[in-house]
């Protein structure tokens, strides 16, 4: 059983007054939260845990420490009686959350975290996400428009909502919603919905709310994401791609860097734009993959090394990037290098398909992702999965042969003839 007492800190404020807090004891380990308030020694009665009456505000202050403490008798008891197992800082933070105890509060604090760990692609999509169940909760519209700019997620005359309050029956309207007011595909409202569970999870560790509330799993709101079909571009298309004349030097660099993706394998494009000329030793490339520092080394082609000399012209140091994208930005600044990354990537591809595409005479859209899925659809079951794991810098061969998988037609292929004839 918890035990909790108000007491004054043993560090004193510079001002010679000691602050006010509550401690939690339990199994010998104690946590501390603090009032906001501080007293002087000759103030306080440590004995009776209360202010002395000759304090000019003696009694706001222990009617406010009476309140805290019951509440924080109240919260450990409420939180012992549903766990045999609790820590005084799972107490600490039923009372006093980092953070806030309402969705909101608690999405802002995941959105910052996701932050401070430079994760730029997972912060910009889910804060856009959570802004979205923030309208709907408060009844606003949420169909489709531009950005506002706005960078709070919970904004002036939006509310927000208890977690107990996040049902599985306000979700499935908002599954509803995202269908009839933004025209979401099911993969989206995965999307919507994984963020929500995130912000749920969160709340759950920090001690905030009880796990009986959680809305997700079995018998309650399945998450389930589709197979999404990859299909990459043929043989014919890169062939297009590599002879069209391209003059305007945008639609050309935005072409190199498509090229310079499939030559290697299906480079993810954030790797092809952190190539540096020291990546390249004798006609080979030797790099670590930015997704899971997995390093590897492949032959430079005569295509690549083609689309290489076009860049020399900027080389001024062996560490200089090879592409002039990120020249300007501060290394040391990894969410700020992700964001241009993105920027980037969604330059080009708009390039790619409105402009370089219909020059190409390639139908359907072109995107720098697409690279990666025409390698892998050229590659189909003619490299043995242990290379294409090598070459895409998979950790577990599961995963290339999962991945792999969508561009191998041969047996199925060979089933329909033996069935149907050629």
């Amino acid at each position: 059983m918890a035990t909790i007492k108000v007491l004054l800190r043993k560090n004193a404020n510079k001002d010679g007054t000691y602050p006010l807090a509550i401690r939690i004891t339990k199994d010998r380990k104690s946590s501390f939260i603090h009032l906001g308030y501080s007293l002087r020694k000759e103030d306080w009665i440590e004995t009776e845990q209360r202010v002395k009456k000759a304090h000019p505000n003696s009694k706001r202050l222990n009617n406010f420490i009476l309140a805290k403490k019951a509440e924080a008798s109240n919260a450990a008891l409420e939180i012992e009686t549903h766990k045999k197992d609790v820590t005084t800082q799972a107490i600490r933070h039923r009372i006093k959350p980092q953070g806030g105890a309402t969705f909101g509060t608690q999405a802002e604090l995941y959105l910052k975290r996701l932050k401070e760990s430079k994760n730029y692609n997972c912060y910009v999509a889910d804060k856009s996400r959570i802004k979205i169940f923030m309208k709907f909760i408060s009844n606003k519209d949420i169909t489709k428009e531009k950005p506002s700019g706005k960078k709070d997620v919970v904004e002036r005359g939006m509310k927000d909502i208890a977690f107990p309050d996040i049902t599985l029956g306000l979700l499935e309207n908002f599954k509803v919603a995202l269908i009839s007011k933004r025209e979401a595909s099911e993969r989206t409202i995965m999307n919507y919905l994984m963020v929500v569970r995130s912000v749920f999870s969160q709340a759950i560790k920090e001690g905030i709310i009880d796990g009986r509330h959680y809305p997700f799993g079995k018998q309650k709101i399945a998450i389930r994401l589709p197979e999404s079909t990859k299909i990459g571009k043929s043989r014919e298309d890169v062939l297009k791609l590599e002879k069209v004349n391209l003059p305007i030097a945008v639609h050309d660099h935005a072409r190199n860097l498509w090229l310079t993706s499939y030559y290697y394998a299906g480079m993810r494009i954030s790797d092809v734009l952190r190539l540096k000329w020291s990546d390249f030793i004798n006609m080979r490339l030797h790099y670590t993959m930015g997704k899971n520092n997995k390093p590897g080394s492949v032959k430079i082609l005569d295509k690549a090394l083609q689309i290489l000399k076009k860049y020399e012209h900027l080389k001024r140091h062996p560490d200089d990037f090879v592409f002039p994208d990120l020249k300007e930005v501060n290394l040391k600044d990894e969410f700020e290098v992700q964001r241009l990354i993105a920027q980037a990537v969604n330059r080009y591809n708009k390039i790619l398909t409105k402009f370089i595409a219909p020059a190409a005479e390639i139908e359907g859209k072109l995107t720098m992702h697409l690279s990666r899925h025409t390698f892998a659809s050229e590659a189909g079951d003619k490299v043995p999965i242990k290379v294409l794991q090598m070459l895409y810098r998979h950790s577990d061969p599961k995963t290339t042969l999962a991945y792999q998988s969508a561009f191998i037609y041969k047996d199925a292929d060979d089933a329909l003839d033996a069935v149907l004839g050629k």
